[in-house]
């Protein structure tokens, strides 16, 4: 049985998700009663739940995404030295150049903190609780990066429409970096919430680090 007719077995129901950007990329998926075939089983009985905690550690380090944000923080640099503030490239002002300031020092601890992680697992020791601090701090780091690309473009940021390069008459303005600015911002939202909510990792760690 492939993977497809399954989700057609009775009990599963699948729900569409619409994003603040106005994308349908996730869905809510219920299982009631669904009874799954011997052989489609991919773990022990009565051991679902330990086969996915499993997989959802790795899932959590791959979604720390340190390349994507390094990408990102480059990103926002140049549109600050385009957009100009007062007269002079917006990454002259010294506040915003503090932001990306901490965001990188952020970002550094991020990447040597996976790097230990993946070095721990190349020695044959699992992803643990580190997992959830990945996803926790590399997921609010994503969320800064659209936040301030968002704050760097301006104005340009406001008139989005989700139709925006989609074959409608709508049209953006501003320069071609500023397009996508907003509606990335609104699908950024929901890094911290897939893999395991934020708020669930933070439980995660109290318990198996502070052991509370």
């Amino acid at each position: 049985m492939c993977s497809s007719d399954l989700m057609k077995s009775p009990g599963i129901t699948v729900r569409p998700i619409i994003t603040l950007g106005g994308e349908h990329e996730v869905n809510e998926v219920w299982l009631e009663d669904v009874i799954v075939p011997v052989e489609n089983r991919v773990f022990e009985e009565n051991k679902g739940w330990t086969c996915a905690k499993y997989l959802l550690a790795h899932e959590r380090t791959g979604i720390a995404g340190v390349a994507r944000s390094k990408r990102g923080v480059e990103r926002v640099k140049t549109i600050a030295r385009a957009e100009m503030d007062d007269g002079a490239p917006l990454i002259k002002n010294p506040f915003f150049k503090r932001k990306i300031a901490e965001l990188e020092v952020d970002l550094i601890a991020l990447e040597f903190t996976e790097l230990r992680t993946l070095a721990g697992e190349a020695s044959g020791k699992g992803p643990g609780p580190e997992s959830s601090l990945l996803k926790i701090k590399g997921t609010e780091i994503q969320q800064r990066i659209t936040e301030l690309a968002l704050e760097a473009v301006g104005h340009y940021g406001a008139p989005y429409f989700r139709g925006f390069g989609e074959g409608d008459n709508e049209h953006p303005i501003g320069p071609d970096y500023a397009h996508r600015a907003a509606p990335t911002y609104f699908n950024g939202r929901k890094t911290s919430i897939y893999g395991g909510s934020n708020e669930i990792q933070r439980n995660i760690i109290a318990k198996a680090v502070l052991g509370l």
